[in-house]
């Protein structure tokens, strides 16, 4: 990674953060929200985005992995209201569904 991409790496990292479905829904009404596959690097893929890397962006969309957010997975957000983490990458806001932490015995 080169001193501009690893800043722009840290700059996206630093700027994702926790939110709920509930905040999201206006970015959804203007069609602006990407869900993001939970394997992934959801800050990978911002980078992605960010530096209009067309080829990655293409290859997650054609494999499903990165997908506009439609009705039917809103209204399973909506029933859910899983913790989510974002980040915005204009005009999208980039979303992914936090791993649960694992429960200890």
């Amino acid at each position: 990674m080169t001193e501009d991409r690893s800043t722009l790496y840290a700059k996206l990292l630093g700027e994702t953060a926790p939110i709920r479905w509930q905040e999201l829904q206006p970015f959804f009404a203007r069609g602006a929200l990407l869900w993001i596959e939970p394997q992934l690097d959801l800050i990978a893929v911002a980078l992605a985005v960010a530096e209009n890397d067309h080829a990655a962006v293409a290859a997650w969309l054609a494999e499903g992995r990165v997908a506009k957010v439609e009705a039917p997975q809103a209204e399973d957000l909506l029933a859910r209201d899983p913790q989510l983490w974002a980040v915005v990458v204009a005009p999208w806001v980039l979303i992914q569904e936090r791993a649960e932490a694992p429960t200890r015995h």
